[in-house]
């Protein structure tokens, strides 16, 4: 599933590709797309507006959208699994896995692609709605450093499991929380409350370091369904530390890559970099085999 700098590089590109274009029309492919909306409500939201900017909360693309010098709402896309957008001229002949095709300008059509059907979007009129029980995104302030610390001391929640809640931090998934907990020296299982204001920090710049190389690299396309806007795989699968690599050496200290299920989700950590927390500091959650 595409994570925060997948989704952020997507952003940027859209950014360049639509600004100022017109939407005059949409053809929806697959209702369950909209996320429940009916594609009148969708088109009547849409239509006759053009795209202002690109924005992002979390895993949240925001195409906003401005009908002379008045905002016109927005329309909100989770591209889960294997969504993906891109802009092709008009025609076009349909392909087998479009969603979506919003014309623009009558010259060419921003597409949405999903092959497993989980994606979604959606038109709002105020962002809010949606947005509003999210929590802060790394790369937008304010992320900071102290608050941070803050919040993670009062939770008992294992740390791999908060930093995947949505409403703790907007945007992490599974790799790049597994990669930040190697790069900070934390064990997946450490309750966050246990955590020193040094190891707190240490796992703050951990996630921007992390989240930062990256976007640096495009993100991450360790299967055929992540491409960007302009076709493009990421590139950072070729320096994950711990991610998917189960039975291998660990790049720091070469011990060997461990992996379990934690929250129903694979979890990859060095035995070595990453020490089982003392029993005081553990959260009571476990892996399964």
């Amino acid at each position: 599933m595409p994570e925060l700098p997948e989704v952020e590089t997507v952003r940027r590109q859209l950014d360049e590709l639509l600004r100022g274009r017109v939407i005059t029309g949409a053809a929806i492919h697959w209702r369950r797309t909209l996320g429940g909306q009916t594609p009148k409500a969708f088109a009547l939201g849409t239509r006759g507006a053009h795209f202002t900017e690109a924005k992002r909360h979390g895993k949240n693309l925001l195409l906003h959208l401005q009908r002379g010098q008045a905002e016109a709402g927005v329309i909100l896309a989770h591209l889960r699994m294997t969504g993906r957008f891109f802009v092709e001229p008009l025609p076009r002949i349909l392909g087998k896995w479009d969603r979506l095709v919003i014309e623009l300008d009558r010259t060419h059509a921003l597409v949405f692609l999903d092959v497993r059907k989980f994606g979604r979007v959606h038109f709002e009129s105020d962002a809010q709605t949606v947005l509003s029980g999210l929590g802060p995104d790394p790369l937008l302030s304010p992320f900071s450093c102290r608050n941070f610390a803050a919040s993670l001391m009062q939770r008992r929640r294992a740390l791999k499991p908060l930093l995947l809640d949505q409403s703790f931090v907007a945007g992490l998934g599974n790799i790049y929380t597994d990669e930040a907990l190697h790069r900070a020296g934390l064990h997946p299982l450490r309750s966050a409350m246990s955590l020193s204001a040094t190891e707190a920090g240490s796992l703050h710049a951990a996630i921007l370091r992390v989240l930062k190389a990256a976007l640096s690299k495009g993100g991450s396309s360790f299967d055929q369904f992540y491409r960007t806007p302009e076709g493009n795989p990421g590139a950072f699968q070729d320096e994950f530390r711990v991610y998917g690599r189960h039975g291998k050496a660990c790049r720091a200290c070469a011990s060997t890559i461990q992996r379990a299920v934690l929250g129903q989700r694979g979890t990859w950590w060095c035995p070595q970099c990453q020490p089982t927390p003392a029993r005081r500091q553990r959260s009571g959650a476990g892996f399964k085999d």
